[in-house]
């Protein structure tokens, strides 16, 4: 992390930026992901319920550690960016990379005291890989996204209360940064399969709670429009079986989650 002060055009002090990392069990990729980001002034892992080692890689890498049970991604988010002292704050999963093309970026964006610096948060560009492949076409819906306000002005961003994919709340215009950030989506068909089990019973828990009664007919509609645009829209069909992997996956989302909640199969009803 850095430590000496740095400064704009304009002679001021540049924005201090805390580098956010939530995760759980994330052993195998955390130190990784640390790695990237000592160029942050800041870095703050929030640890929730880890029985692993990854306490202690946080604490290798001089972070600030916050650690407790959180049954909602929204709350345990929130709690991190809470404790974020930057000026700035880039919100980083364990299973992403800041290159350092996009460090560069990051800290020009900061240092350049023009009219972007008035923006509230900055899209990152996502470059997505499966199984050591990058992925280019075909995201969206749950499967992830091509890019998303990773940077943002502290208090421009908050968290919704859902267990998955909580709505965002986001304050001031938006910018965009033009270099990705590298995400190890997953390693494997079996990790999409499984994510995809995962994800749908934690959203089903989130409609049970809301109230929410199965529509079969309706979710059927909304696999096939999700389907569609995976593959025909969003041009799946151009990275051949990971294409419609991807593709299949969203459209089964919402169609999981109904059944889900008809049959009770949320993986607390059993």
């Amino acid at each position: 992390m850095g430590t000496r002060k740095r400064f704009t055009r304009t002679g001021k002090a540049t924005p201090k930026l805390s580098a956010l990392v939530v995760a759980r069990n994330e052993q195998a990729q955390l130190a990784d992901c640390l790695e990237t980001l000592r160029f942050a002034d800041e870095i703050v892992v929030v640890l929730d319920r880890s029985s692993d080692d990854s306490a202690r890689i946080a604490q290798r890498f001089k972070a600030k550690r916050i650690e407790g049970a959180w049954e909602r991604e929204g709350p345990r988010r929130n709690a991190g960016i809470a404790a974020c002292k930057g000026d700035w704050i880039l919100e980083v999963d364990a299973d992403e990379r800041v290159t350092p093309a996009l460090a560069a970026e990051i800290r020009a964006t900061l240092e350049w005291a023009g009219p972007e610096i008035a923006r509230g948060y900055f899209l990152v560009p996502m470059a997505n890989h499966v199984g050591g492949k990058l992925v280019r076409f075909g995201w969206g819906a749950y499967n992830g996204v091509a890019a998303k306000p990773s940077l943002f002005r502290n208090g421009a961003k908050r968290w919704g209360a859902g267990r998955v994919h909580p709505k965002i709340e986001l304050k001031g215009n938006g910018g965009a940064l033009v270099q990705p950030m590298e995400h190890l989506v997953d390693r494997n068909l079996s990790d999409m399969i499984q994510r995809l089990n995962r994800y749908t019973d934690l959203a089903a828990r989130d409609a049970r709670d809301s109230g929410q009664q199965p529509r079969l007919s309706r979710a059927m509609r909304r696999s096939l429009s999700r389907g569609w645009k995976s593959y025909v829209a969003r041009q799946g069909y151009r990275e051949g079986a990971w294409g419609v992997a991807l593709a299949l996956f969203s459209a089964l989302y919402p169609l999981l989650i109904d059944l889900k909640l008809a049959t009770g199969r949320d993986g607390e009803r059993a």
